[in-house]
C-alpha cells in the first residue's frame, strides 16, 4: 500500500469498480475504529462487532460521501453511531458492560517487562482504576474522552464525527475530565486507606 496515497484517493479508486480499494480502506483504519469501538462500548466482542458493522455501512454508504469532511471523520461518525445503536439495544435488553470483562481486559495496556512485581501490580491498578473510571461516565462524555485521550483526535474531527459544535465537543471534555478527577481522586484515596 502506498502510504503517500489518501484517503480520498482510494475512497475515489473504489467509487470507479478498484475491487481492492475499499480493502486498502478497511486495513488501514481497522486497528483505530476497534480501539475506538472498545473505548465506547468496553467489551471486545461489541467491538468487533461495531467495527464490522462500521466498515459494512461505509461500504453500503461509499457513494454517499461527499468529501465534506475527511474520511477518517467520516468512519468515526459511522463507527460512533454504530456504538450508539449498540448501546440503545443493550439499554433496552437492560444489559451492560460485564465488570469480568472489564477485568479481564483492564491489563490490555503494555506494561515494559522490567518493571519489579510491586510497579506491575501499582500499574495494573491504575490501570483498572482509568478504565473503571472511563466506564462510568455517561455515554455522551465517555465518546468524548475516548475519541480525545484515546483515539488523539483532534477537537475538529471529533465535533465533525459526533456533528456537534466545537464547543459542546470541549464543554464534555472538560466536565468528563472534572468527573474523572473526582472519580480518581476517591479512588487514591480509598486504596490510601
Amino acid at each position: 500500500m502506498d502510504t503517500a496515497t489518501t484517503d480520498e484517493i482510494i475512497v475515489e479508486r473504489a467509487l470507479t469498480g478498484d475491487a481492492e480499494a475499499f480493502g486498502e480502506l478497511v486495513k488501514r483504519w481497522e486497528r483505530r475504529i476497534f480501539a475506538l469501538a472498545y473505548g465506547m462500548l468496553g467489551r471486545e466482542e461489541d467491538a468487533r462487532d461495531a467495527t464490522q458493522e462500521t466498515f459494512l455501512a461505509a461500504f453500503r454508504n461509499l457513494r454517499g460521501f461527499r468529501g465534506e469532511a475527511k474520511v477518517s471523520s467520516w468512519l468515526h461518525r459511522i463507527a460512533v453511531n454504530q456504538c450508539i445503536t449498540r448501546q440503545r439495544r443493550a439499554k433496552v435488553r437492560s444489559e451492560s458492560a460485564l465488570d469480568d470483562e472489564q477485568e479481564k481486559n483492564a491489563g490490555s495496556f503494555a506494561i515494559p517487562t522490567s518493571l519489579s512485581p510491586a510497579r506491575l501490580t501499582e500499574g495494573a491498578q491504575v490501570t483498572y482504576a482509568v478504565r473503571t473510571a472511563v466506564n462510568t461516565l455517561p455515554f455522551e462524555l465517555r465518546q468524548i474522552v475516548v475519541m480525545k485521550e484515546f483515539e488523539e483526535l483532534t477537537f475538529r474531527e471529533i465535533s465533525e464525527a459526533l456533528d456537534l459544535p466545537l464547543s459542546t465537543v470541549k464543554s464534555r471534555l472538560y466536565t468528563a475530565l472534572k468527573q474523572l478527577q473526582m472519580k480518581l481522586q476517591r479512588f487514591g484515596n480509598d486504596a490510601a486507606a
